[in-house]
């Protein structure tokens, strides 16, 4: 596999009998993206994700001469991809987005306060958990269900549940299939699917509205974010703002709502990132930013955040700014510097 290290896929072929070991290769990363999106969805976490899906892919190259073909390739693999999130979930950890555990904190009383990394949900780009597919209808669903809000509302629910919900949701897979996966009956699936989307309809938050590709209008409306932001015009940017719209900043704990409140903030807290260039990315079925603010040694432009925008009714209603660039930078394969004139 691309980033299996020689020894470990020389182990495997060992247990991997005559087959070619080449050609499993092939067929078993052709699956890859697939299942870091379904990880992802299980996880809430970018490199967790790609962690189990590693560990998925060698445990089905050490034990492909056992797969009989009784089902799919596809089905066992999710069968290990599934048994490797439910182990990494027994761990009781629960990703979560600022919103999710405080309320909003009024500017005067704004304060940066850190949590650990394994509390966040973390960014994912798109090109890492959506395959290209053809049906519209199907990317649209695969679109949606990387969005923040909703997989932070798949984080309110327990494990299996959360399998049950993504399988027969996202992936429309039938109650039959997903029992035999899980080792369990079709009522139960059933149950657990009308449990699960009791909890969604609780918890999801409000659902972006974004086009694929992005319509004229919301093209426009992003234009005139960057020339906001990239020229810290407030009155601006405030235009823009839906009257709700809300700010985080994870590792921070501290989110804030209204227009006041952010442009409040970024013209004294975060005063420093006037002057900042934007580079567009494409996370979590959503259009965002590298955000790279004016670099204190006056050369050029450093990394500050990846930035992620919810858009609904032609509105900015979320700007998601994780700082943690050592992580997500590489991860969206990002230059660690803008030049000058950029």
């Amino acid at each position: 596999m691309s980033d299996l290290t020689t020894t470990t896929a020389t182990g495997a072929a060992a247990g991997a009998g005559s087959a070619d070991a080449a050609g499993i290769d092939s067929r078993l990363e052709g699956h890859r993206v697939e299942l870091t999106g379904y990880c992802y969805r299980m996880l809430g976490s970018a490199f967790e994700a790609e962690d189990a899906v590693q560990d998925t892919l060698v445990r089905a190259w050490r034990n492909f001469d056992k797969f009989e073909g009784r089902s799919s390739l596809r089905s066992w693999l999710y069968r290990i991809a599934t048994n490797v999130c439910l182990d990494m979930l027994n761990a009781g950890n629960k990703r979560a987005r600022p919103v999710d555990l405080t309320g909003p904190t009024p500017l005067a009383q704004a304060a940066l306060s850190p949590r650990p990394e394994n509390v966040w949900l973390e960014p994912m780009p798109d090109g890492r958990v959506l395959p290209s597919v053809q049906d519209p209808a199907e990317a649209a669903v695969a679109r949606e269900s990387v969005r923040l809000a909703f997989v932070a509302a798949l984080q309110h629910l327990p494990p299996k549940q959360r399998a049950v919900l993504i399988l027969r949701e996202v992936l429309a897979w039938k109650a039959a299939e997903v029992a035999e996966l899980l080792g369990t009956s079709v009522a139960s699936v059933n149950s657990a699917l009308q449990r699960a989307r009791a909890t969604l309809t609780e918890t999801e938050g409000r659902a972006g509205d974004v086009s694929d590709p992005l319509d004229e209008q919301q093209l426009k409306l992003l234009e005139r974010y960057v020339k906001a932001f990239e020229g810290y015009d407030m009155a601006a940017l405030t235009a823009l703002l839906h009257e709700d719209a809300v700010m985080t900043m994870p590792p921070f704990d501290l989110w804030l709502r209204g227009a006041g409140d952010i442009t409040g903030f970024m013209t004294s807290i975060g005063a420093a990132c006037a002057g900042s260039k934007l580079v567009p990315v494409l996370a979590n079925g959503s259009p965002g930013f590298a955000h790279y603010k004016p670099a204190e040694d006056g050369d050029g432009f450093v990394p500050w955040a990846v930035q992620v925008i919810d858009v609904q009714d032609g509105a900015i209603t979320g700007m998601h700014c994780f700082l943690d660039v050592p992580r997500w930078f590489p991860l969206f394969e990002l230059p660690d510097r803008l030049p000058a004139d950029a």
